[in-house]
């Protein structure tokens, strides 16, 4: 892998906007997962909250494939998708997992993930995964970490049927560093991860204590995924490309070409006065909102100035965009990077 490449992540929207919000949505969802609740599945017969699981686990798996063989048809550039966590409801919960460890769903799953990873190998698509924020490896709360645990390896055992994970950052599996122990709760939980686990886990800088730095300090374990938005809030002002810690974030890859997370504000900054061609200026920010206000992501990558500075990191970097109009995102920053060419 050694074009740039540029992502989305998790769900597919469609761009024929003159249709109806129905019409959307059920053309959306071929692509998207579908999921169900605990609750409703034990206040149900056993066997109903059986076949309830068995047809949301087939739709997902089939929807996977669907937007894998999407993107497949993009340009190689824009090859790279992180796949939705909920493939596998409850999967690592103890009142459902058993159900996914009975011999012949083993052999159903192993076959369509399978099916996913040779599909996304024959394209020559990058995929990623990112565990939700209940992923807590640092956490101080033994049960936390337990649950924890068993959460990035149910990613890991996605990843193994795939057929990834047997070398070194062939797939990613991104968390934030986080918990009242942070890196060491990370290094001491380190040997109970598995080898898959080890071969795919990344850290992610956040916006409040786990910064660049933080994550840093963990680079001998795992790669480091800069989210260039993250650290904007963190640190109130962007990173410079030439930023000595930059290149370290690169080496920490041992040769892999690096991927960074990209999002910006909310487009309701530019009523407030904030131009898209505009640096946005964190001091006059903080004159107007809290720092909370900034952390949700926009529909579009609206403000170009970011995305001029985004630019200057894709000769070293993938970029995985995040933003709510997800593959309609990544295609319009897709098309400024042609022209900046």
């Amino acid at each position: 892998m050694t074009h740039s490449r540029i992502g989305f992540a998790c769900q597919y929207r469609h761009s024929f906007r003159d249709l109806s919000i129905g019409e959307l949505k059920l053309i959306e969802s071929a692509f998207n997962p579908r999921t169900t609740t605990l609750r409703w599945m034990e206040g149900v017969a056993p066997q109903l909250a059986r076949d309830k699981l068995v047809e949301v686990v087939t739709h997902n798996l089939e929807a996977q494939l669907r937007l894998i063989a999407y993107v497949a048809e993009l340009p190689p550039t824009l090859r790279m998708l992180r796949l939705s966590s909920d493939l596998l409801p409850f999967y690592s919960h103890s009142k459902v997992s058993a159900f996914y460890q009975e011999p012949n769903i083993q052999s159903w799953l192993g076959e369509r993930f399978c099916a996913i990873g040779t599909l996304a190998r024959g394209a020559d698509i990058r995929l990623s995964f990112h565990p939700g924020q209940y992923c807590v490896l640092g956490s101080d709360k033994p049960t936390v970490v337990e649950n924890s645990i068993a959460e990035f390896e149910y990613h890991a055992d996605m990843i193994r049927m795939m057929g990834y994970g047997a070398r070194f950052q062939d797939f990613k599996c991104n968390v934030h560093i986080a918990g009242r122990l942070g890196g060491e709760g990370i290094r001491s939980i380190w040997p109970r991860l598995s080898s898959v686990s080890h071969n795919c886990i990344t850290f992610e800088n956040e916006e409040k204590i786990y910064g660049v730095d933080a994550c840093l300090q963990l680079s001998d374990l795992a790669p480091v995924v800069l989210d260039v938005h993250h650290c904007w809030i963190n640190e109130e002002d962007y990173i410079a490309p030439d930023d000595p810690r930059v290149q370290r974030i690169i080496e920490s890859w041992r040769g892999v070409r690096p991927t960074m997370h990209y999002s910006q504000p909310q487009e309701r900054l530019q009523q407030l006065g904030f131009s898209a061609d505009q640096k946005l200026e964190m001091n006059r920010l903080l004159g107007l909102m809290p720092k909370r206000d900034l952390y949700g992501h926009s529909a579009q990558m609206w403000n170009r100035w970011t995305n001029e500075y985004v630019l200057k990191f894709l000769d070293r970097f993938d970029v995985m965009i995040e933003a709510k109009d997800k593959n309609l995102a990544a295609w319009a920053f897709y098309d400024e990077f042609v022209a900046s060419r």
